[in-house]
């Protein structure tokens, strides 16, 4: 696994955590977890943030020309699926 794919990865955790918490605070009844979570997911917006700005330094992630990205997806796909 290269740090291509190890920063892809641990961006799409930061997406998910930030997908679990907003929804857990509109599940929660409670006042207490609602703002502990929302500190949570105040902190999972800035990792992701800190993520995209480090991968996009390192030309891993190009968010303001998608066809570039979507080729370079196409081509970290392709060397996945070559690992063995």
């Amino acid at each position: 696994m290269n740090e291509q794919m190890i920063a892809a990865e641990f961006l799409s955790s930061a997406k998910a955590s930030m997908k679990n918490y907003a929804s857990a605070i509109s599940e929660t009844a409670s006042p207490e977890v609602r703002s502990i979570l929302k500190t949570h997911l105040n902190d999972a917006i800035c990792l992701h943030e800190k993520l995209t700005e480090y991968m996009t330094k390192k030309g891993f992630y190009n968010a303001q020309n998608p066809q570039q990205q979507f080729q370079k997806d196409i081509q970290a796909a392709d060397t996945a699926l070559n690992l063995k």
